[in-house]
């Protein structure tokens, strides 16, 4: 499965992967001084910011009327309940787990396309989404206490299903739009709806370390605008959904990434169980589903 890039493509390719895996570790930076809802808050007013800065440049079109309830709702649900759940669910789950977890997208993506879009999975692809669900009970045993099982673990995986409606939902709209567009009006509609959880946040940035403040602009800028700048001009240069496979990366560098920023490895029953739990995915994307391409290339857009 080779994918033939240019450089500048590859390095488009390299960055987009870093600075998505390394959302995660950023993320744990900022919830030591930032409740989960005012480092979303904060977060993507920033990213909102830059985007709006490069759509001026780039002369994006603005959305038709009637799709402006649609592009909402996805913003709410892709873009709002998301990174609420996964900042939530970051409190307790350790970096590495966390993007483990949420690499499982695919898996619901494809169940949720099989009822929303007449999609079908063979047999192994039903294989692949009992070994993907069996790698996620690993995970969330993992990084509970004892036996118990870690509620933010369920709620991280609550993140990653309603990311999978998203991706579903947005192929509705990416016949019409660019993906760098769609992005753009899902992230500024779903900051909006996080604005009335900003009670208080001035009052948090005046009183936070400038280490943990520092990784919420880094959080703003990088993962949360310019990645998809980067992964746009990789999909622009290559095969999609070949492309897409190399997301595969992204707990691996973010289980490093976390390791050297906070010094956090994930236990080794979560280990163990994100590679099952991925083992599962590429058996989904790979030999699961009847001419369906584009699943890995859509989860592009669930990452943080």
């Amino acid at each position: 499965m080779r994918v033939q890039l240019s450089t500048r493509a590859l390095l488009a390719l390299a960055a987009a992967l870093f600075l998505w895996a390394s959302a995660f570790a950023g993320i744990r930076a900022g919830l030591k001084a930032y409740s989960p809802a005012h480092l979303a808050v904060l977060r993507f007013l920033i990213a909102s910011l830059v985007i709006a800065i490069y759509a001026g440049l780039a002369h994006f079109r603005r959305p038709e009327r009637h799709d402006i309830p649609g592009l909402i709702l996805t913003g709410a649900i892709g873009i709002t309940f998301y990174n609420l759940a996964l900042n939530y669910g970051e409190t307790r789950v350790s970096a590495g787990a966390a993007s483990m977890l949420v690499a499982s997208t695919p898996i619901w993506t494809a169940l949720f396309a099989m009822f929303a879009l007449r999609e079908r999975l063979t047999g192994r692809g039903w294989g692949g989404v009992f070994l993907s669900f069996a790698g996620v009970v690993l995970i969330a045993g993992g990084e509970g206490e004892g036996i118990h099982l870690s509620p933010q673990a369920f709620i991280i995986l609550a993140a990653a299903l309603t990311s999978a409606m998203y991706m579903v939902m947005q192929k509705h709209f990416l016949g019409r739009y660019s993906a760098l567009e769609f992005t753009a009006y899902s992230i500024w509609s779903g900051t909006l709806l996080m604005v009335p959880l900003s009670s208080g946040l001035l009052g948090e940035m005046r009183n936070a370390p400038i280490g943990a403040t520092a990784a919420i602009i880094y959080l703003g800028i990088f993962p949360g605008a310019l990645a998809y700048v980067a992964w746009a001009y990789v999909l622009s240069h290559g095969p999609a959904g070949r492309t897409a496979t190399f997301l595969y990366l992204i707990p691996v560098l973010a289980i490093a990434i976390a390791w050297m920023w906070l010094g956090e490895v994930p236990k080794l029953q979560s280990l163990v169980g994100g590679a099952v739990a991925l083992a599962g995915v590429v058996m989904v994307n790979l030999w699961g589903k009847v001419k369906s391409p584009s699943a890995p290339a859509i989860a592009a857009e669930a990452q943080s």
